[in-house]
């Protein structure tokens, strides 16, 4: 799986989970619009942090 936009962080997310990338960056996009943005923004730079790069074999 290579469908990396920015970080990788919703892809990540929605490989780890089974989803399809595209729901998992919908609904992020929701949740930091609902919580004025800025939450969001900051949960997306630590998470992009603190996941590991994926390995591709």
């Amino acid at each position: 799986m290579h469908d990396r936009w920015l970080g990788g962080v919703c892809a990540g997310l929605a490989d780890y989970l089974g989803l399809d990338p595209t729901l998992v960056r919908v609904a992020y996009l929701l949740l930091s619009v609902l919580s004025v943005g800025f939450p969001g923004t900051l949960v997306y730079i630590i998470l992009w942090i603190l996941i590991p790069e994926r390995e591709y074999y």
